[in-house]
């Protein structure tokens, strides 16, 4: 017996495949055209390392150097438990330290209800903080500002 391809196996394909490209085109279009501001001391050079990876990774930085980080923790009401060395505003939402860009890309494309995305601490091996072949395990976690914390990722 010989399988046929049908008109309806075509047009089946054909759906596919445009589904496929369009989820894609609006997965880029969520992030493509916004601007990352990050608030940073001028001296963290990890800080430097995360920008420059986010811009590798299609994001457009804005850069900001303060001298009064708690201020700006403060301001964007991100809970002690998650704190890191720089915090940045994209599209409304809060990433606080060194959370990897798909993480960033996958969490912009939900809009979930939170303020944002935070790798607590400094953890060794997360983006701008590589040293060598060494990694920390670390996890991504979206927080609220009643210091409600889920886990998003895990490395």
């Amino acid at each position: 017996m010989m399988n046929k391809i049908t008109p309806f196996t075509k047009i089946a394909a054909v759906s596919i495949c445009v589904l496929f490209v369009g989820y894609f085109i609006t997965l880029n279009n969520v992030y493509a055209n916004s601007v990352i501001k990050v608030y940073k001391s001028a001296t963290c050079g990890c800080c430097n390392k995360w920008i420059n990876y986010m811009q590798k990774n299609g994001f457009d930085i804005k850069s900001v150097n303060t001298n009064d980080m708690d201020t700006v923790k403060q301001h964007y009401r991100i809970p002690k438990s998650v704190k890191s060395c720089h915090t940045a505003i994209v599209n409304g939402y809060v990433l606080e330290g060194h959370v990897p860009a798909n993480d960033v890309k996958k969490f912009l494309s939900e809009r979930k209800d939170v303020l944002g995305l935070a790798v607590p601490g400094m953890p060794i091996g997360s983006p701008g903080m590589e040293m060598g072949s060494r990694l920390d395990r670390y996890a991504v976690i979206t927080f609220d500002d009643e210091g409600n914390v889920e886990i998003f990722h895990q490395y």
